[in-house]
């Protein structure tokens, strides 16, 4: 298979598990039982922290603290909650995507560790 070919399945995975994520943490704090809402949510969620860190991520102490909000302004738009509700969905995300990585890492699917629509995964 091409290299782009490659690139272009891991990043659907990748999307998906991010999704699985956001989906998981969804419906345990904000009663979502949509799916595909959540893959569209960490897609949203990919590209405004990967803007927003591009703009002004790398501006000492505010930036990175800017980027992390401005993803989790796009959990609380899309997902019509409060700040804190927010954080906890992405908080789930984040501990789930790590488990189900370390699910796939021990069936040998290295997907790397990079997975758009949880931030720092």
């Amino acid at each position: 298979m091409a290299p782009f070919q490659n690139s272009l399945i891991v990043f659907v995975v990748s999307l998906l598990i991010g999704g699985l994520g956001v989906f998981v943490g969804a419906s345990l704090l904000a009663g979502s039982r949509n799916y595909s809402h959540a893959v569209v949510t960490a897609a949203l969620g990919s590209l405004v922290w990967a803007i927003v860190a591009y703009l002004i991520g790398g501006v000492p102490v505010l930036g990175p603290v800017l980027v992390f909000l401005a993803y989790l302004a796009v959990i609380k738009w899309r997902y019509r909650t409060g700040w804190i509700t927010a954080a906890g969905i992405t908080l789930v995300a984040y501990v789930t995507v790590l488990v189900v990585l370390a699910i796939l890492s021990n069936v040998g699917a290295g997907l790397g560790t990079d997975i758009p629509g949880i931030p720092g995964v």
